[in-house]
């Protein structure tokens, strides 16, 4: 029994010296170089999203196109991996995103002494009762059965239409503030605090009361509850200076469907598409590129409070780059379309993605306007209607350069245009074509603009987020099949 024993122990020992990569050993004595240790993290899987493993890819469309016949710009880059939502965000996920910021509104109001005083609606000290940066107490309910003051607190965020006597929320209070901290312009040599550090040629003499000018976007609401947002210049005097906050309206622009189709018939979809049920599981449209960057900030933060000290590893939700989202679209195989060959239907007349397939004829496809998210196959990367269905936003300005403009390693160009600024550098990528679109356009390469205040019955998006340890390689494989309903 011992020398089975001694056995097993001594090939133990062989397959540690002998495995593939021969990793070092720890074991060391006192005085040796053994490096700091420290608790590993393993990023959990978002739900509702797919990883997209890092790779390359040879980004635009190589031939000259043939609906316009211009070359577009090509060029072989690489991308770290990201995770990415397998579908566009829904109607009910962007509903939950309103009524979140409708409760925080209605929360607010309780703690207000005009309507109640209710202070543990809202939190400004800790348990000790030390001050904290004031925060809304989620923990604590709405009152089921509201006193008079509360119940005018809670219904204060609905208006009645004076013609129908409709009850409905109050679109213009759906205001949601957030802040994001610029660590790229904060990092970048010309923009330290100490002179002695912006520049390492030491031949350059260096110049202590050189100022160094930064752009800064700040909002805020006036008592009228006008938002008001500005770009303010000023010269750097600390790390605030990199911390943007923004105010944004974020309900839907569902008047779209009227406003983009003029001299049709489309009010059903004006008075239904977002707020009817029937319509949770379709993708969000008439959100601006400004809306969708305030989701992305509001789903961070909804996701750091349940994370703990994890959350200081974890990415922020994020539109993606123009990169991202072709080399996903593109699948394991950088096909022309998500799909395997350049077809848009079988031999069964079948088509694989929900666009315009003949003049005038959007209902070939089984289609008239948009489609349930994930009724049609997904692609190899286990992603949705990467083809069709809504166009979607990315965070990368729009440029005839495009890919030329890049760098060749995790491209972006971005540019967050001040309200002052020209309308012509307001304009943002839009990839994947939609319902409403011929079958060249919703190819993969094929790029497209639109402007980051213009609602669309036809754009929507979805998230992305970098990932926080790159060696996250164990995920399940997705199917290639039609997406079941949630």
């Amino acid at each position: 029994m011992k020398r089975n024993v001694i056995i097993g122990l001594c090939l133990v020992a062989l397959l540690a010296l002998t495995g593939c990569f021969g990793g070092k050993s720890a074991m060391a004595d006192g005085g040796e170089l053994t490096g700091a240790s420290g608790r590993g993290f393993s990023e959990p899987a978002p739900y509702g999203m797919v990883l997209i493993k890092r790779g390359h890819l040879r980004m635009g469309i190589e031939n000259t196109d043939s609906l316009w016949g211009r070359q577009t710009p090509t060029r072989d880059i690489s991308i770290e991996g990201f995770w990415m939502d397998d579908t566009e965000i829904t109607n009910a996920e962007y509903r939950q995103f309103v009524n979140w910021v409708r409760d925080s509104i209605i929360r607010e109001r309780l703690a207000d002494p005009n309507y109640g005083g209710d202070e543990t609606y809202k939190i400004e000290e800790d348990k000790n009762g030390d001050p904290v940066k004031p925060h809304l107490n989620w923990k604590k309910s709405l009152p089921r059965k509201p006193s008079e003051d509360e119940l005018r607190a809670m219904e204060s965020v609905y208006i009645t239409n004076p013609v129908t006597g409709e009850r409905m929320l109050d679109a213009n209070q759906m205001n949601y503030r957030y802040e994001v901290y610029d660590y790229t312009e904060a990092a970048l040599r010309r923009n330290r605090l100490n002179p002695e550090e912006r520049n390492l040629n030491t031949d350059i003499k260096v110049n202590p009361e050189e100022q160094v000018m930064i752009s800064k976007d700040t909002a805020y609401i006036d008592d009228e509850g006008k938002i008001h947002r500005e770009t303010i210049n000023r010269p750097l005097s600390g790390p605030w200076d990199f911390l943007n906050t923004y105010i944004i309206n974020i309900y839907p622009d569902t008047t779209c469907w009227v406003n983009d189709f003029p001299n049709a018939d489309n009010e059903v979809y004006m008075r239904n598409y977002f707020s009817n049920p029937a319509y949770n599981e379709y993708p969000c449209v008439g959100v601006t590129w400004e809306q969708a960057n305030a989701f992305c900030a509001w789903r961070t933060e909804y996701l750091l409070k349940g994370l703990g000290a994890a959350a200081k590893f974890v990415q922020r939700y994020r539109l993606p780059t123009e990169a991202e989202w072709e080399y996903a679209a593109r699948g394991k195989d950088q096909n022309e379309f998500p799909w395997e060959n350049e077809d848009v239907a079988s031999g069964k007349g079948c088509f694989f993605a929900n666009f315009k397939p003949d003049n005038g004829n959007y209902t070939k496809d089984g289609n008239l306007i948009t489609s349930k998210a994930g009724l049609y196959a997904a692609n190899s990367n286990g992603l949705y209607d990467m083809a069709g269905n809504v166009a979607e936003w990315t965070s990368t300005i729009y440029t005839e350069a495009g890919v030329d403009a890049m760098n060749d390693i995790n491209p972006q160009l971005k540019y967050n245009a001040a309200l002052e600024d020209p309308y012509r550098l307001k304009k943002k990528s839009v990839r994947g074509g939609s319902w409403k679109d011929p079958e060249s356009y919703i190819r993969s390469a094929w790029r497209s603009s639109e402007y980051q205040n213009q609602p669309r019955s036809f754009i929507g998006f979805r998230c992305v987020r970098s990932l926080a340890n790159t060696q996250s390689e164990k995920v399940k494989p997705v199917k290639a099949t039609a997406k079941k309903k949630k």
